[in-house]
C-alpha cells in the first residue's frame, strides 16, 4: 500500500502531499445468496492520489455509512457505479412488467426492448461525462428513441450529426432517408413505463454518474478470487483469506512476489 501511495504521489505531486481521488468499494460473499458467514471487501483506487474523498459503490452499498465522516462530517462523497445504474433500468422495468400483465406480449414491454433501452441508457451516460444537461437530455431521449416507430418517429431529442448514437439522426445528417428498425410502443404502454423510467433520470441521481466510472475492477478481482476458491466448495475462513491474498498479488504484483507468498505458506 505504501508503494502504491508513493507511485501516486509521483504522478500528482502536491505541496501538502494530499491529492483527492476516488475509491471503488464492493463486497462479495463466499456462497451465493445471503446465507454465507464469510466474504471479501475490496477497496480499489479509481483515480490517482492519497486522500480517498470520493466513494464509488452500488446503490445499496452500506459500507459508505462507515466511511462518510472519515475526514470530518460528510467529508467523503458517494458516487454511483454507472454499470450498476444502467442495470437498474432493466431491473426496475422487469419488476414493473411482472406486476402489470398488460405490459406483456408482442409489441409491448418485451425483454429485447428492455435490453435495448438499458443499453442506450448506458451509452448516454458514458457519452456525457461531466455534462449534466446533456446527460439528462440523452437518457430521456433514449426512451423515446426506443419507443419510436414508422408511424410515430420520436427522435427529436436524440443528438444530431454523423457521430450521433441514434441511427435515425445519423441518416438525416448524411442526407439519407431514415428507416425505423423496430415497431415501437403504443402510447398506452409508453405512458405506463414512463414514470418508472424517469425515476432514473433525476438530476440527483445523474449528478452522481457524471464521473463515468464503474466498479469493473472490483468485479474483476471478485472473479479472480472465486477462481481460486470456488463457491461450490466450502472452505474455512483461513483458506478464503489465502485465496483472496493470492488473487490480489497475482493482479497487482509480479511473479517473484507470488512465489515468495506461496513459499511462506509451506
Amino acid at each position: 500500500m505504501q508503494k502504491a501511495a508513493s507511485e501516486l504521489l509521483v504522478l500528482h505531486p502536491t505541496k501538502n502531499k494530499i491529492v483527492e481521488c476516488g475509491i471503488s468499494v464492493d463486497g462479495t460473499w463466499q456462497r451465493r445468496g445471503y446465507s454465507s458467514m464469510n466474504g471479501c471487501v475490496a477497496a480499489l483506487s479509481v483515480d490517482t492520489g492519497l486522500k480517498y474523498a470520493h466513494y464509488y459503490g452500488d446503490g445499496d452499498s452500506k459500507g459508505f455509512i462507515s466511511v462518510k465522516d472519515t475526514y470530518g462530517k460528510d467529508s467523503v462523497t458517494k458516487y454511483e457505479c454507472i454499470s450498476h445504474v444502467q442495470k437498474r433500468v432493466g431491473a426496475r422495468l422487469r419488476k414493473l412488467k411482472s406486476k402489470n400483465k398488460n405490459l406483456s406480449g408482442k409489441g409491448k414491454l418485451t425483454d429485447s426492448f428492455i435490453d435495448r433501452l438499458q443499453n442506450y441508457y448506458g451509452i448516454a451516460v458514458r457519452s456525457n461525462v461531466g455534462n449534466l444537461s446533456g446527460l439528462q437530455q440523452n437518457v430521456i431521449a433514449a426512451l423515446f428513441r426506443c419507443s419510436s416507430s414508422v408511424e410515430k418517429p420520436m427522435h427529436g431529442q436524440c443528438p444530431i450529426g454523423k457521430d450521433s448514437w441514434c441511427y435515425y439522426q445519423r441518416a438525416l445528417s448524411c442526407g439519407k432517408k431514415p428507416n425505423e428498425k423496430y415497431k415501437g410502443l403504443s402510447n398506452e404502454v409508453l405512458n405506463t413505463i414512463k414514470p418508472t423510467y424517469l425515476e432514473l433520470c433525476t438530476k440527483e441521481l445523474l449528478t452522481k454518474c457524471l464521473h463515468g466510472k464503474t466498479q469493473n475492477s472490483n468485479e474483476c478481482l471478485n472473479g479472480v478470487i472465486w477462481q481460486r476458491v470456488p463457491k461450490e466448495v466450502f472452505v474455512c475462513l483461513k483458506i478464503l483469506k489465502s485465496g483472496a491474498l493470492d488473487a490480489v498479488i497475482n493482479l497487482m504484483m509480479d511473479t517473484r512476489v507470488v512465489l515468495k507468498f506461496l513459499k511462506n505458506l509451506i
